[in-house]
């Protein structure tokens, strides 16, 4: 995949979760949020290192009583990330969260009316030097500024991100982040257009109660889009009803697609349609799932791997691809670049893929890709083999077929 980014990140200071950097010249960061009981400590380890493996860099949990924040304590001792404690209502909980080792404070300001809690806040996070997240979300901003700014959600967002700021600021406070969320995405988009011309501070990304995975999705990808193609936004987190391990994916798939970020390989796959042969849908699911383990395996080796339906989009329209495979009746072809590297039967083809794949990753060079196959100059007007022939014969017949 072509990684030449023309986005132009806004600047912003440079803050720490852990040994994570959020904002800067750092990498933008994926994060997500753990959907079991905090109070469970094994399984909030055990999703923790689910999360970890899919590429989750920062991971927050609800501390909604004394009891989950305790139980932070050995959480944060057996999490392979960095840990932030998701505060509400009560105050006394961020003080006892931050005792026990998190790497970072979210507060929702809208949920602590009594200002004097947030520098209590602030205090311990100086003692323990850890950041904080200005968590701002549309559900609940503070009453006073609602009222000031009726049916105007941007403004409440923004106003009550800025009123919150300035507290932290008078404490001497810098080491925070912000976010402006609200599920409304365009509305999402203007609060954070507006909170980034305002503030330098380091911006986490999110459309708050976004849906299902579809609705989601789509409405994630259009905010973040605009976003991040402005160069807004240091973190981010897809908010998802569904299995958080999709929110990881989504969020590096969308960095990776926009060329913010280099993690995993890029699938090439057509849509099928009528001259497709084959489970075209079933192989490609396979072949993700593939990428997926290898990209683990052999982290910075971002693949261009095509999973094609026939032999008129692969290898011909997937031939940029380093490596590829495309259906045909009970066979399918193995392809690099535009070179042909074997034809198997339908049967074997998943198995002599991987093969091929392994081998692929392996030889992955940096440097412009320097040891894959090439095809020769003359191609297109090299002798033809018989297996070319049948190829070419078998698109003839679909052609008369369709004539």
């Amino acid at each position: 995949m072509d990684t030449n980014n023309p986005v132009q990140r806004r600047q912003s200071r440079k803050i720490w979760v852990g040994p994570v950097a959020v904002g800067g010249d750092a990498p933008i960061s994926v994060q997500s949020m753990l959907t079991n009981d905090t109070r469970d400590i094994e399984e909030s380890v055990n999703q923790i290192h689910r999360l970890a493996d899919a590429g989750c860099e920062i991971i927050r949990l609800a501390v909604p009583d004394k009891e989950a924040a305790e139980a932070l304590k050995t959480i944060v001792k057996r999490s392979p990330i960095p840990v932030v404690a998701d505060i509400h209502f009560d105050y006394r909980l961020a003080l006892q969260a931050a005792d026990n080792g998190v790497h970072c404070i979210r507060v929702n300001p809208g949920n602590q009316p009594r200002k004097e809690f947030i520098r209590a806040i602030v205090s311990k996070c100086k003692e323990r030097e850890i950041p904080i997240r200005i968590g701002v979300n549309s559900g609940s901003v503070e009453k006073p500024i609602k009222d000031q700014y009726p049916d105007d959600l941007v403004t409440q967002l923004v106003e009550s991100a800025l009123l919150n700021a300035r507290i932290l600021e008078e404490e001497d406070f810098f080491n925070f982040k912000i976010s402006v969320k609200a599920s409304d995405p365009l509305k999402m988009v203007d609060a954070y257009r507006r909170l980034a011309k305002l503030v330098d501070y380091p911006l986490h990304l999110g459309v708050t109660e976004a849906g299902t995975l579809k609705r989601g999705l789509i409405k994630t990808s259009i905010a973040f889009g605009m976003l991040l193609a402005e160069g807004i936004g240091d973190t981010i987190r897809v908010s998802l009803t569904a299995d958080s391990i999709e929110e990881v994916f989504a969020g590096h798939e969308i960095l990776r697609n926009m060329g913010l970020r280099q993690s995993g390989s890029n699938l090439i796959s057509c849509p099928s349609c009528g001259r497709c042969e084959v489970d075209l849908h079933g192989l490609a699911n396979q072949v993700e799932a593939l990428m997926a383990d290898m990209d683990r395996q052999n982290p910075g080796k971002p693949l261009d791997v095509a999973v094609m339906g026939c032999f008129v989009n692969g290898p011909g329209e997937a031939g940029h691809a380093d490596i590829g495979i495309a259906g045909g009746i009970g066979q399918y072809y193995i392809f690099k670049g535009e070179e042909k590297v074997m034809r198997v039967p339908e049967h074997e083809a998943l198995e002599k893929f991987k093969a091929e794949l392994q081998k692929t990753y392996a030889e992955y060079d940096p440097e412009g890709k320097k040891n894959q196959p090439k095809a020769p100059a003359n191609w297109q007007t090299a002798t033809k083999d018989s297996e070319t022939l049948a190829v070419e014969a078998h698109i003839a017949e679909l052609e008369q077929a369709n004539a």
